[in-house]
């Protein structure tokens, strides 16, 4: 029985018990369901409710309280906690992954399993330790949503873009030399774009910073012929670090 509830919840199920109770003898409702309420025009512009509220932030710490705080993203309802980020704050390179998965969000910090070990191994190659002390050495990590996705679900567009503001006040406040976007998700919120296979190696420019797209490190667990490709591009990295 324990073994049967370990996979449900790692199939995403996070509720037990209802609300309210069902009756199964009862005949089923009309299909016919009444309509939602349109929108008024008094509802908050959630983008900007987010925008207001990063701006408002002062520092790492502020900022966190203030997406702890942000009621907008349904993600936060079905997430056991908020991930904000792991490693020095002081780093030349920022790693910006998707979402957290079930580690992750048991855990609180972003690639801390399966694939967050091949991320540590991967950078670990060309110097860099999400524990190191010195900047110079470090990285810092960071999601562009901090919440869980129900069952790991690619997380919606407008999903990110209701938490890139926030997402911009990080990079802005850690202020690295480099940006690594680590999978398609990252790319499309910081470039536009998608398609990994394609951007990735190639320098381009996000929030004001050099960043480079990268295979997410869960692609390369299903796909290890790729690791090829991922270790030109820490080159790249390297150099650049030493230009």
């Amino acid at each position: 029985m324990k073994a049967a509830l370990e996979w449900q919840i790692a199939c995403g199920a996070d509720e037990s018990i209802l609300d309210a109770p069902i009756d199964r003898t009862s005949l089923p409702k009309s299909e016919e369901q009444p309509r939602q309420a349109p929108v008024q025009e008094s509802d908050p512009d959630i983008v900007a409710v987010a925008r207001n509220a990063a701006a408002a932030a002062i520092d790492l710490a502020t900022l966190r309280a203030a997406m702890e705080a942000y009621e907008h993203c349904d993600l936060k309802r079905g997430a056991k906690q908020l991930v904000f980020s792991d490693g020095n704050a002081s780093a030349r390179v920022m790693i910006i992954g998707e979402a957290p998965g079930r580690d992750e969000d048991i855990e609180g910090r972003p690639f801390v399993g399966r694939a967050g070990k091949l991320l540590d191994l991967m950078f670990s190659h060309i110097g860099l330790s999400r524990t190191a002390s010195g900047g110079e050495n470090a990285l810092y990590i960071a999601n562009v949503l901090p919440w869980r996705p129900p069952q790991n679900r690619d997380p919606k567009p407008e999903e990110m873009n209701m938490m890139l503001p926030f997402l911009e006040r990080h990079v802005e406040f850690v202020d690295p030399d480099l940006i690594v976007a680590m999978g398609n998700h990252a790319c499309l919120a910081l470039l536009g774009q998608r398609g990994i296979t394609r951007l990735r190696g190639q320098w381009k420019k996000a929030l004001g910073k050099p960043t480079l797209p990268m295979f997410h490190p869960a692609y390369l667990l299903r796909t290890p012929e790729a690791k090829r490709e991922t270790w030109a591009d820490l080159l790249s990295l390297k150099e650049r670090l030493g230009a």
